[in-house]
């Protein structure tokens, strides 16, 4: 194994990933697998380096008595008397003085260039600190305003191209810096590429291996409890069933027969075809969007199936035989997720799930985006077959509602919660193409957390309301019930403006529609917005969807604690995705993340103060 070059906190010069261009960074780490030096530059931007894209900054030092000219024949005549390129004809010498004052010229107008841009170690976040003119208008204009500051060494040379003060040397190099112009531009939209991973979640190794075995048992607790007739958390535990009333062959035909249904509208060639956000190789892959029609298709199948007379309740007496064959799939799927990820290449896997310990890398997922041939099966479960079976669970709870107590009409409760959780379900799928920029496609890899969570958790926990309600009905009056749908519509409000305004600024931050928004620009080339819902709260789509599980809950009234355990659980699993957005983005933007917290930080203390003086009571 070949010794390492640099050693740690040494200050070198590390090329920028796609470009000729080298800036000054510090050397932090050194993988021993990968070879690959991890060095920050000024602005708190990571990236793991080749040591080939790494050199001492004395080799940067100009050599002094260097000839301007890269021709041998040319360098052979310089040194002797007769008259070089860049000197003067006889007759004509210009004078000592005269020369000093064309180089105080050049080193002028190279030191306006500088001036006028910011450097990329600042991260232009400088200018972002509460003070006046402190954000860009995010208008066409602005935009490519940004896009020049981002490159203040290109700006550079078209001053010294304008102006004739480019070397012979210099101009040899000329179109190899602007071959790689595209490259430049997009390199700085990616992640850095794909190494091992050194930062654990979860609890690491022993965390997720508990986890595995927590969630199915949590799933399992929460529905017996359900169906016991006093569901109140001091009869724990629960009656266990015999371990063969939980698995029937039927039943587990049933799932499989509804995810293959699924899959099969998936491939269907309807709806558009889009791009996801480049991976670490550049490369973009294309996803078909086509849930809303998945689901059309499938109210119109079970609509066909209830005219047919087909019993939709036979879901609610074998729910937990249900559940029970949903966690073997989702095992089994975790399984040949790993199996297959152990043959993907380095830059397929996940940047999360690369640890090189078996039981965390199959809890996290290892590979980033499993596919078999064009079908996306991370993609695939994000959203069919376990948000689409939310909705179908619900139905059938209400339908078996009606049933057992020979009811008309479903109860308000029941009509409640199946309106809200249809709504969320629906705008989910309306806005599919919203999902690739979050952070269970870009980031996560595919093993047993999403796919247990996906085809499990999501469908059998969060239907939980409507069980609950078919065993234990609540009688609600129209003005609560008109309360808790302007909570609802309040909290959906806020979650949908405030996912479209970040999901339409990711995907074209130059719209004229967005010209309103002001951004702090970050070293990666992306913007952070400072203003809209995103400058009034740091994740106003948390806001809205912790609303919203408030919402669902109160139909089920104040009896017991158990129906109010999704709110609970929704806040907890935001408090930790909040931890890991703030974690991904620090190392990611660095200096800039700092300054964009720091105006929330003021903003809040504004406001407080403000409210402060108004109540006449301090903080």
């Amino acid at each position: 194994m070949p010794n390492r070059k640099y050693a740690d906190g040494e200050v070198v010069m590390g090329r920028w990933p796609g470009s000729v261009l080298y800036y000054e960074v510090q050397v932090t780490s050194y993988d021993d697998a990968s070879h690959l030096y991890t060095v920050k530059y000024k602005d708190g931007t990571e990236l793991a380096l080749k040591e080939s894209d790494i050199k001492l900054q004395s080799s940067f030092k100009p050599r002094k008595g260097q000839s301007s000219s890269s021709s041998p024949s040319r360098r052979s005549r310089s040194r002797s008397r007769s008259r070089s390129p860049g000197r003067p004809a006889k007759g004509r010498r210009r004078s000592s003085s005269h020369s000093r004052e064309h180089k105080e010229e050049k080193k002028k107008i190279i030191q306006d260039a500088n001036l006028a841009l910011p450097k990329p170690s600042e991260n232009n976040t400088r200018r972002y600190n509460g003070e006046p003119d402190s954000t860009e208008r995010n208008d066409t204009s602005s935009k490519l305003l940004e896009q020049q500051k981002s490159k203040p060494d290109m700006e550079v040379e078209r001053v010294l191209d304008q102006y004739s003060l480019r070397s012979r040397r210099e101009e040899k190099k000329k179109e190899e810096i602007y071959s790689e112009k595209k490259i430049f531009e997009t390199i700085k939209t990616m992640e850095k590429p794909s190494s091992k991973t050194k930062e654990l979640e979860f609890g690491g190794r022993f965390g997720t291996f508990v986890l595995m075995f927590l969630l199915p048992a949590t799933v399992l607790y929460l529905l017996l409890m359900c169906k016991q007739d006093d569901p109140s958390l001091m009869n724990f535990p629960p009656p266990l069933p015999a371990l063969e009333s939980l698995w029937e062959a039927k039943v587990f035909g049933v799932f499989l027969l509804w995810f293959f249904f699924q899959a099969l509208f998936y491939l269907l060639p309807i709806g558009k075809v889009v791009e996801g956000l480049p991976l670490s190789t550049g490369r973009k892959l294309q996803y078909r969007i086509n849930g809303f029609y998945a689901f059309v298709l499938t109210a119109a199948a079970i609509g066909t199936l209830l005219y047919f007379q087909f019993e939709l309740h036979y879901l609610y007496d074998h729910f937990m035989q249900f559940a029970v064959a949903a966690a073997v799939f989702s095992m089994a799927l975790s399984i040949y997720l790993y199996i297959r990820s152990l043959k993907a290449p380095e830059e397929d896997l996940a940047p999360g799930g690369n640890s090189g310990y078996l039981v965390y890398d199959f809890f996290t997922g290892h590979e980033l985006n499993p596919r078999i041939g064009s079908f996306d099966l991370k993609y695939f479960c994000e959203l069919r077959p376990g948000l689409i079976g939310w909705v179908v669970i619900n139905l059938a709870m209400l339908l078996a509602e009606m049933k057992i107590y020979n009811q008309s009409m479903p109860s308000l409760s029941m009509i409640l919660v199946n309106s809200f959780q249809l709504l969320y379900v629906v705008d989910a799928l309306w806005n599919e193409e919203a999902v690739l920029t979050t952070m269970d496609i870009t980031h996560d890899g595919f093993g047993f957390m999403l796919a247990f969570g996906d085809l499990v958790w999501v469908p059998f926990v969060y239907s939980l309301q409507a069980f609950y309600l078919v065993g234990h009905p609540v009688t609600i009056s129209w003005p609560v019930a008109a309360a808790i749908t302007i909570l609802n519509c309040v909290g959906y409000y806020i979650f949908r403006s405030a996912n479209s305004q970040k999901n339409n600024f990711r995907r074209n931050p130059a719209d004229p529609k967005l010209s309103y928004l002001k951004v702090i620009p970050t070293a990666t080339g992306k913007g952070l917005l400072v203003t809209g819902w995103w400058g009034f709260v740091r994740h106003p789509n948390y806001l809205g969807d912790i609303i919203m599980a408030l919402a669902w809950s109160l139909p089920w009234g104040f009896n017991h604690i158990l129906p109010y355990f999704y709110v609970i659980y929704f806040i907890c699993l935001l408090v930790h995705r909040e931890a890991r957005d703030e974690h991904h983005c620090k190392k990611k933007y660095g200096l800039a993340w700092e300054r964009y917290c720091q105006r929330h930080s003021g903003f809040l203390i504004h406001k407080l103060k403000y409210t402060s003086h108004l109540c006449t009571w301090s903080i």
